[in-house]
């Protein structure tokens, strides 16, 4: 025959999966806000969109924006 469910006991199992869960998620921000503050890249960032240092690189560089002169020259 099999046991009655635990009702209590599932939910204390669900409790503590969701807690863990919660936990790992500040600790992931933390964690980037650390790097942030040190200058350290972003570890989410593809690395075609990180520089030659490391660096984010912005969506006007990416397009080509961030320097009008550079783009205009016609070599």
């Amino acid at each position: 025959m099999a046991f009655k469910p635990n009702y209590n006991q599932q939910r204390a199992e669900r409790n503590r999966a969701k807690q863990a869960k919660q936990e790992a998620k500040v600790r992931d921000r933390e964690e980037q806000a650390a790097r942030r503050k040190a200058g350290l890249p972003d570890l989410e960032a593809p690395p075609e969109f990180l520089g030659e240092d490391g660096a984010a690189v912005s969506d006007a560089e990416i397009a080509g924006d961030a320097h009008p002169e550079a783009s205009s020259r016609k070599d």
